[in-house]
Order: C-alpha cells, then sequence, then structure tokens
C-alpha cells in the first residue's frame, strides 16, 4: 500500500460523502417545495424554518467536504518527502498507519487499516513534527513510528 491509494480511497468516501449530502439537499428542497399551507399556519412555517436549518446544515457539511477534496489534491499535487511527520505524511506505527489529511476516519484497503486524520485532531498534534524512531501517548497507549512516507 502506499500513499496514492490512501488519497484515492479518501477521495473516494468524501465523494460518497459529497452524493449522501446532495441527495439530502434534494429530498429538503422536495419537502419544501411539497409543503403546502393546507395545515394550520404556525405548523407550516415551523415545518418549513425546520427544513430550511437542515438545508443550511447540508449546505455546511458540503462546504466541509469540498474543503477536504481541495485539501487532497494540495497534498497529491506536493509529492515532497519530508523526515518529519507532517500534513499529508502517511505514518506508521508499532500499533497503526495513521494518514495526515483530513478527518474522514477509518479508511480500508483491503486487509490494510488506515486512520484518515486531521493535523488539528488530537492525535493528529501528537504526530506532527516526529521522526522515525519517536515514541508518543495517547489514550495510555504507547506507539512508536517505524515509518514515514
Amino acid at each position: 500500500m502506499n500513499k496514492d491509494q490512501v488519497i484515492d480511497a479518501c477521495y473516494t468516501i468524501i465523494n460518497q460523502k459529497i452524493e449522501q449530502v446532495n441527495l439530502a439537499i434534494a429530498d429538503a428542497n422536495q419537502s419544501l417545495h411539497d409543503d403546502t399551507k393546507s395545515s394550520a399556519g404556525d405548523k407550516y412555517e415551523t415545518s418549513r424554518e425546520m427544513i430550511q436549518q437542515d438545508l443550511n446544515r447540508y449546505e455546511q457539511q458540503l462546504k466541509v467536504l469540498h474543503a477536504d477534496m481541495e485539501l487532497l489534491r494540495r497534498i497529491q499535487t506536493q509529492k515532497t518527502e519530508s523526515s518529519k511527520a507532517g500534513l499529508g505524511s502517511l505514518i506508521q506505527t508499532n500499533n497503526a498507519l495513521y494518514f495526515l489529511a483530513t478527518s474522514i476516519g477509518l479508511v480500508s484497503l483491503g486487509d490494510k487499516k488506515v486512520f484518515s486524520i486531521s493535523t488539528a485532531s488530537p492525535i493528529g498534534k501528537l504526530l506532527l513534527g516526529l521522526s522515525v524512531g519517536d515514541t508518543f501517548t495517547f489514550n495510555c497507549a504507547s506507539q512508536t513510528i517505524i515509518g514515514l512516507y
């Protein structure tokens, strides 16, 4: 497994999430369109407001997902190797494999599992700047970095 495979898997996951959010937006817009004033006025207004709040939340989710896509594009084009963990690093420890990019979570590639994490996450902050051979403790578990890609 290499970093490009991890990035491709992250793209796939984000694209699936974008598709789900777009479907939810379409459903909410249809509900908004179908909602009629045949019911009592206050109930109608409350229903429309709740749908609008859902739409706002979906639009915010889309912004975050598009920002994640842009971040992956930047990581993919930078292609710089470093001896220290940073944005875009694939970090192999004695316990897990981490990809410092976006907060996708668990990414499965065949029998391999990678945790895609943000540099702003607690473990992401711990990993930043570490090198092969460095040890860190997270959730009471000590891990040693054995590979940095």
